[in-house]
């Protein structure tokens, strides 16, 4: 589910498979910084998104980020030039049906 307001945006990740029955849980739905930055349309290619998180312009959850291959999870904010995007998961989509 992809929603978008004036100021916020949301974006769900896709679960993996199902583990097994007698697997742990594990938390599955993550997602890179800069891959993230690509699918919320805020950076066209992974060198822009690069870019932009070194130079210090992408905060999550109001702190400054500078690595790249930054775990985000369902709850997460990214802001970017003023603009939210928040981090969904398939159970959040779930759960409104």
């Amino acid at each position: 589910m992809l929603t978008k307001t004036r100021t916020s945006s949301q974006f769900e990740l896709k679960s993996p498979a199902m583990h097994e029955p007698n697997e742990p849980e594990r938390e599955l739905e993550t997602i890179e910084l800069d891959q993230f930055l690509k699918l919320a349309e805020v950076a066209q290619s992974g060198g822009q998104a690069k870019h932009l998180i070194q130079s210090g312009a992408v905060l999550v959850n109001g702190i400054v980020e500078t690595r790249r291959g930054k775990k985000l999870r369902p709850g997460d904010c990214v802001t970017v030039a003023g603009e939210e995007f928040m981090v969904g998961s398939d159970s959040d989509e779930e759960a409104e049906e």
